[in-house]
């Protein structure tokens, strides 16, 4: 579900706005990548407000216990909402982060595997959880956090994204719990952003991010699909 279809904030300013504030960055990391920087939305009070607003506003009242933040970008969204909305915040970390005793959910990646870790005893059973992270594609790694969640006896509720396709809940489902997007990817300059080889791309967006964070199109050099490292 897309924040601009819901009633009440179709034609909202403010989601205009957030994806404005986002800066495209053209072949980074690699030559072809469309990399969707959110430091820049981080920088604008007002627009990193508003995002941070519009989830709340969405949560206040679904009696949410926990805000789980996928490592690293969710940790930025997550803590602020946790907070509005009288949660607590759990990190959802890569392996060998956390210090204590961890439960792990491994997933598979186009090119190999990755892990989510969360210290034992973090959520308990019955509880209610939000999943953030700030970008999905392919919804590989928030499909992890469900079932890592899931494990504990958490009831996942929902999953929040400041950024996402219109397709990956009809791709992947995400373990059959709703999707929460504020804007879509911006595309390339020329709003253009054709498949290359049918390569680590979702209708013309590649997906990369271990399995999906960074996107991108062509831009006349071959697609790369090298992992970004958090």
């Amino acid at each position: 579900m897309f924040a601009g279809d819901q009633n009440g904030l179709q034609g909202d300013p403010r989601l205009k706005a957030i994806s404005e504030a986002i800066r495209v960055v053209p072949h980074f990391p690699k030559p072809g990548i469309m990399f969707q920087d959110i430091t820049t939305l981080l920088l604008d009070h007002k627009a990193f407000k508003d995002t941070v607003d519009i989830f709340v506003d969405r949560y206040r009242d679904m009696g949410i216990s926990v805000v789980a933040g996928v490592e690293a970008r969710g940790f930025m969204f997550g803590p602020s909402i946790a907070l509005a909305i009288g949660a607590k915040f759990v990190p959802l970390r890569k392996p060998r982060k956390l210090p204590g005793e961890v439960i792990s959910e491994a997933y598979v990646l186009e090119y190999g595997t990755d892990c989510l870790e969360m210290h034992v005893g973090a959520v308990q059973p019955g509880e209610r959880a939000l999943v953030i992270d700030d970008l999905v594609a392919t919804g590989g790694t928030l499909s992890a956090a469900i079932r890592l969640l899931e494990r504990v006896g958490a009831q996942v509720v929902e999953c929040a994204c400041v950024v996402g396709l219109r397709e990956v809940k009809g791709q992947h489902g995400l373990n059959g719990k709703p999707l929460y997007i504020l804007v879509e990817p911006r595309q390339q300059i020329n709003g253009s952003a054709p498949s290359v080889n049918g390569i680590g791309v979702v209708n013309g967006i590649e997906t990369c991010r271990h399995d999906d964070l960074i996107l991108g199109g062509n831009f006349s050099s071959p697609v790369n699909t090298t992992p970004k490292s958090d």
